[in-house]
């Protein structure tokens, strides 16, 4: 369930799942869907009711996809939730499942190129974008849940092979245009989890991990090897997963192998997302304004405080970055960076003064879900983190490493960030009253208000650079 903060910010409030697998049974039997999972399903769409209810929401949007569209008896399901329930699904093709997976990821990601791949119990949707546009979407009958009863369940794993080939034949072409895919769906999911658990990775988080596929072959054979449940464990592997995990990794595989795909990416966000997406945005052809970050929105929205000066805090650090950025061999998109830590470097006061930059640190880790790689959300909760103080050690940034640049260059952005913190802090938010400008490796501070306060907190700063005061009027 997912709450707006502004016009277009939002932010989760509510995920409650349940494991119904409606199509199960049926796929042997021409898709008829069968009475215990229909059962279990308006259960679950009934509690999901009540939540709704409880939380007060104001539209309730549901659909349907592979099972109930494949299935002869599916109006029996609809008409008895519309009857008993109020409710009404609407059930949509493979290619609007596509298209709402490729609007989630194309709002909620950092990509541009990229073809998704989004397995379900029934099937498996596939989108290609190019330029952030559409060129094809695609809905394959390959699922988990309809594998493991056709093929698995009978021990015939060329049969399985065989026909998720013939399944996929008809993107070959396209999907030469693309090397990297964007993985949807919790069997991919799943598998991400387990890649990120036996590389050790840093940071457990899902949503945008990426791996290259060729590096983590022994993680997914070992999936596919897995004894027994305990084996599956071990690998990262939770409980709602074990009857299906290895059908799923089975057709990843596949799937991977045939395309030559090189990198996957791992996606938290899929058709949930893009029915609600496509529902806020639908007067903006399903896109969010240009240079708008839901993220910092949403954060902004909630924690954010209109005196705490920090927009005025970015303009002066985009200045400095602008002057120093050869000097301290920077790279542009380090001026993003900066831009965001800026913004958002003292959210964390609304919860408590004395450690607001650790809290705002732990904010933007895992509250800057969306439209940011892990490797930028890591560095900009980094230098907020280290705003603490004024020479950072290798030992301040073990934890994330891998993840990190070089630390000259995380020193040189704390520098200026600091710098731009120092600057903005007592003088009127409303005048951009600093210029700055570089001169035999000196940065000149032009202003026609230099307070002893100002300077005395400038000479705590590393000298990585000459500071040099310089009225407007000189």
């Amino acid at each position: 369930m997912f709450e707006k903060s502004s016009r277009f910010g939002f932010f989760l409030i509510n995920e409650t799942k349940h494991k119904i697998q409606i199509g199960k049974g049926g796929y042997e039997k021409g898709g008829q869907l069968q009475s215990t999972p229909m059962d279990k399903a308006f259960e679950a769409i009934k509690s999901f009711k009540q939540i709704s209810q409880n939380l007060k929401s104001r539209k309730i949007l549901i659909v349907a996809t592979s099972a109930l569209r494949d299935a002869p008896n599916k109006q029996q399901f609809v008409n008895r939730i519309k009857k008993e329930l109020k409710l009404n699904i609407k059930i949509i093709d493979g290619s609007k499942e596509a298209y709402y997976g490729q609007v989630a990821v194309s709002n909620l990601l950092f990509v541009k190129n990229f073809f998704t791949i989004d397995t379900g119990g029934g099937s498996t949707e596939i989108a290609f974008v190019k330029n952030n546009k559409n060129i094809g979407t695609f809905s394959l009958d390959i699922g988990t849940v309809r594998l493991k009863e056709l093929y698995f369940d009978k021990q015939d794993i060329t049969g399985a092979k065989n026909y998720i080939l013939n399944k996929i034949t008809k993107i070959k072409n396209i999907s030469k245009q693309f090397k990297n895919a964007i993985v949807l769906g919790g069997s991919n999911r799943a598998i991400s989890t387990a890649i990120i658990k036996q590389n050790n990775y840093p940071l457990d988080i899902v949503h945008g991990f990426s791996y290259i596929v060729k590096e983590n072959q022994n993680t997914l054979n070992a999936i596919l090897q897995a004894k027994d449940n305990t084996a599956l464990k071990k690998l990262g592997i939770k409980e709602d997963r074990y009857d299906t995990i290895k059908v799923g990794c089975f057709i990843l595989q596949t799937i991977l192998e045939y395309l030559s795909v090189k990198k996957v990416t791992t996606s938290q966000v899929g058709v949930r997302e893009g029915v609600y997406l496509c529902d806020i945005l639908r007067t903006q052809n399903h896109r969010f304004p240009s240079n708008f970050n839901i993220s910092q929105r949403s954060l902004m929205d909630r924690f954010g405080n209109k005196n705490n000066n920090t927009h005025y805090t970015a303009r002066l650090s985009n200045d400095i970055f602008d002057i120093l950025k050869d000097s301290f061999k920077l790279k542009q998109k380090h001026k993003n960076i900066l831009k965001i830590a800026s913004i958002l470097h003292k959210i964390g006061l609304m919860l408590n003064f004395h450690n607001n930059q650790k809290l705002s640190s732990n904010f933007i880790l895992y509250g800057l879900d969306y439209g940011f790689c892990h490797k930028d959300r890591v560095l900009i909760a980094t230098i907020i983190n280290l705003t603490r103080k004024n020479r950072p050690k290798k030992k301040d940034i073990k934890k994330y490493k891998q993840l990190l640049p070089k630390i000259k260059t995380i020193k040189y952005l704390l520098f200026i960030l600091k710098l731009s913190i120092m600057l903005s802090s007592r003088l009127d938010k409303q005048k951009h009253e600093f210029k700055f400008d570089k001169k035999n490796n000196m940065l000149l501070i032009l202003s026609d208000n230099f307070s002893s306060a100002i300077k005395d907190e400038i000479t705590k700063l590393p000298p990585y650079i000459d500071i040099v005061y310089k009225s407007f009027y000189d």
